[in-house]
């Protein structure tokens, strides 16, 4: 048993909740505690069928009911901002987990839709429709958003290390001058002749899922040079979103015919090739990555009647340029059974 100790908390009351609660309740100068649903629901304290807080979940863990959030849609007017902090009245009235905000930001409105988000890590989700698909396969899934006419449904993976791999070539190693040259030192070789970087800095994430898992470098010889160093490193990141992929077209019962990107690693034309060419269907880059903060504003003038429905939003995704496979199935076939046996050699390492 664990017991913390906060100074002055006996006292006085407390609640509790997830970021976006804060800001509510910072924003609203104190008047709202409130969070919507794509936030609750990776808790793990909603109830998916009733959604409500899980009674025995709460009872369990010995949490109040009344020190949570209170549910909301992902679109509606909850409030006002606090006139002390802007001088004026201003509707709060979007809110959204970001990586759901992306996905709506991304223009990914239909069911089998999916998009990836480039940063540190990797943030893979698609478009489940309204069925509720139970967590599997080393994936998350949460509430995409949320609607007075209904919910929509996410498939989630995550890999914890994608570009902080290029950072620590960069910082650690000192092969990289900096990561805007990332792209330019893997093109200047053919291949990693033979290199397989798995970056499992605090182990594998989706769908794998093991924490004994640790950063294995795999073919090294005397003629590696850091250009290879860093193409691994790339294609890594690329790697890895297929395995997530993959396993999302199982539990959705259906292949995607293409991936939308965003985030930083999205400018990488390198990455956005090689991304295409080990999964074999289209990836397309939109006029503006930034997709997060879009997602949430459509969310906020949709209740704000700027809009009539999501899919009006849908059409200001604008493209940018769509990268189309040029690797052959062979060669993809064996690429990818190599990227697996350097995963099993990164996944036996700790005992």
């Amino acid at each position: 048993e664990v017991t913390l100790h906060v100074p002055k908390l006996r006292q006085r009351s407390a609640v509790c909740g997830t970021v976006d609660s804060w800001l509510l309740w910072r924003l609203s100068g104190g008047r709202l505690h409130m969070t919507d649903f794509s936030n609750a629901s990776v808790t793990g304290m909603l109830d998916r069928h009733r959604f409500c807080y899980e009674e025995e979940i709460l009872t369990y863990f010995d949490i109040p009911a009344d020190c949570l959030p209170q549910l909301c849609f992902s679109s509606g007017i909850y409030g006002l901002v606090d006139e002390a902090l802007l001088g004026c009245g201003i509707s709060l009235a979007g809110c959204l987990g970001d990586q759901s905000a992306a996905l709506l930001g991304q223009g990914c409105i239909q069911p089998g839709m999916a998009k990836n988000t480039y940063g540190t890590g990797s943030f893979l989700m698609l478009n489940a429709g309204a069925e509720y698909r139970p967590p599997e396969k080393g994936l998350l899934a949460p509430i995409a958003w949320s609607l007075p006419t209904g919910c929509c449904e996410a498939v989630e993976g995550i890999a914890d290390v994608s570009g902080a791999a290029i950072q620590w070539l960069q910082e650690k190693l000192g092969i990289l001058p900096e990561p805007s040259r990332a792209a330019q030192m893997a093109a200047a070789v053919p291949d990693t002749d033979g290199v397989y970087f798995v970056p499992a800095f605090t182990g594998l994430g989706s769908p794998y899922l093991d924490s004994r898992a640790r950063g294995t470098i795999c073919g090294i010889t005397s003629h590696t040079r850091p250009e290879h160093l860093v193409r691994a490193a790339l294609e890594a990141m690329a790697f890895q979103t297929r395995d997530c992929l993959l396993a999302m077209e199982q539990i959705a019962g259906q292949r995607l015919s293409c991936l939308r990107v965003d985030g930083g690693g999205a400018d990488n034309d390198f990455l956005l090739q090689f991304q295409a060419d080990i999964l074999g269907i289209p990836v397309e880059r939109p006029k503006l990555v930034e997709a997060t903060v879009r997602g949430a504003a459509y969310m906020a003038g949709l209740a704000a009647g700027m809009w009539a429905s999501l899919e009006e939003t849908a059409n200001f995704w604008q493209l940018q340029r769509r990268f189309f496979p040029r690797m052959g199935g062979e060669e993809r076939i064996a690429r990818c059974a190599a990227w697996k046996r350097a995963v099993e050699v990164a996944g036996s390492w700790l005992q």
